[in-house]
């Protein structure tokens, strides 16, 4: 049976959102960098053969707005090149390479760019929604569907007060609050599944003090591409990571979303800007054309839970991946769960069992950061980068996703 294969990965270096290093660019103009980056890396691949590009962004519109995808392919001069973008939010590149690995299953096609993007630093602006002022009016003043209207109050009402522990609101008849903010939900898991702020202070310093070690080791630099700003300048290194973080200090930070709350700047990622991209090829294309694959692809899985608690979409999303895998959690060498907040990734890898030497070895988003349509891909490209680092050979990547939603995707390094 074809399998799909991954034979190159490229990620621009991540910027701080709207003091950062990547602020003056557009978010088209840095993802058609960076996909041709990927392409640059198998010089044998003629672009023209490309069957489509797929262009994940997390929130799309203004400038992230009009298909990327299509803008990106045109920016590359590649005029009969496909290309759509879809947001699954945080997990969008995750799904697109998801889509490329379903169509090389399914025989529709040999060759795909997977890629993702997020500018928060350019997003569109104008009310208190976030839209434009004239989409605001065409659509009343809020994009928000007001049947969660009461959700969202609650909501508000909750935050406010001192934090009451989580409880189901369909248990009450009551519709979730599916726009609620991602720190909110991370509050509610921390306090539906016991996770102290000592905990989740820990595990930003370690994300931090791993990826500060990763930096002086060189493994980071393997996966970015210098950018070139408008000016001239060239970011080369993310703005996150910082030294010399402890845990003294992270403890003295402030809670960010409720007065009494456990989420604070320093267990929990930024906002940023970035792009990345993989190549997916089939086996048989890639022998064809003698690329040689750097990983395959065994299997994905996406699944759904209350978006009150998000943050645990990991648990399900890999087990499903595993169980179509016939693979068990002690088959994995390492594993890639996304840093959106320490809250969620605590219980997931305890519920999974992964041991913490295995989980984001280098450090993670906490420290590095998570611009929403690039992280799945640019997870892909590190996991695929810390298994040829530590010579090891099966990962798992996985992510809580906005909406109350999990994904997960196994491969094996070739």
């Amino acid at each position: 049976m074809t399998d799909a294969v991954i034979v190159a990965a490229a990620r621009s270096p991540i910027g701080r959102a709207g003091k950062g290093s990547l602020t003056e660019l557009r978010a088209d103009d840095l993802a058609a960098t960076i996909v041709r980056a990927a392409l640059d890396k198998v010089p044998q691949l003629d672009p023209g053969l490309i069957d489509d590009l797929y262009l994940g962004c997390g929130l799309p519109g203004g400038e992230q707005g009009f298909n990327m995808g299509r803008v990106v392919a045109t920016l590359l001069g590649l005029d009969s090149l496909p290309g759509a973008t879809l947001t699954r939010y945080c997990a969008s590149s995750l799904q697109t390479t998801r889509m490329a690995f379903h169509a090389i299953k399914a025989g529709e096609g040999d060759i795909f760019v997977s890629a993702g993007v997020e500018m928060v630093s350019r997003y569109a602006r104008g009310n208190s929604d976030g839209l434009p002022p004239e989409a605001a009016a065409a659509v009343g003043g809020s994009w928000r569907n007001p049947k969660f209207d009461a959700a969202t109050q609650r909501t508000k009402e909750r935050s406010a007060e001192n934090a009451p522990l989580w409880t189901d609101p369909r248990e009450n008849g009551d519709l979730p609050d599916v726009y609620m903010a991602m720190g909110q939900t991370a509050e509610n898991l921390a306090q539906k599944c016991d996770i102290s702020k000592q905990e989740m202070d820990e595990f930003g310093v370690r994300s931090q003090n791993l990826a500060e070690k990763a930096i002086k080791d060189g493994f980071w630099a393997r996966e970015i591409t210098p950018v070139t700003l408008p000016n001239g300048n060239v970011v080369a290194q993310d703005d996150g990571p910082r030294a010399g973080v402890t845990l003294e200090a992270t403890a003295a930070l402030k809670p960010v979303f409720r007065p009494d709350g456990r989420i604070t700047a320093g267990n929990c990622c930024p906002l940023n800007d970035g792009a990345a991209a993989v190549i997916i090829m089939s086996d048989t294309k890639a022998r064809e054309l003698g690329i040689k694959p750097l990983a395959r692809i065994i299997s994905t899985g996406v699944t759904a839970m209350s978006p009150e608690i998000m943050g645990i979409g990991p648990v399900e999303a890999s087990r499903q991946a595993l169980k179509r895998a016939g693979m068990s959690i002690g088959d994995i060498d390492l594993a890639e769960i996304n840093e959106a907040f320490a809250a969620q990734v605590i219980p997931s890898y305890q519920q999974l069992g992964i041991p913490l030497e295995k989980l984001n070895v280098n450090g993670g988003a906490i420290a590095i950061g998570h611009p929403f349509g690039m992280t799945g891909a640019r997870i892909t490209g590190t996991l695929i980068n810390s298994l040829q680092w530590h010579d090891k050979s099966i990962g798992l990547e996985t992510m809580c996703v906005g909406g109350g939603q999990g994904m997960a995707m196994i491969i094996e390094r070739l």
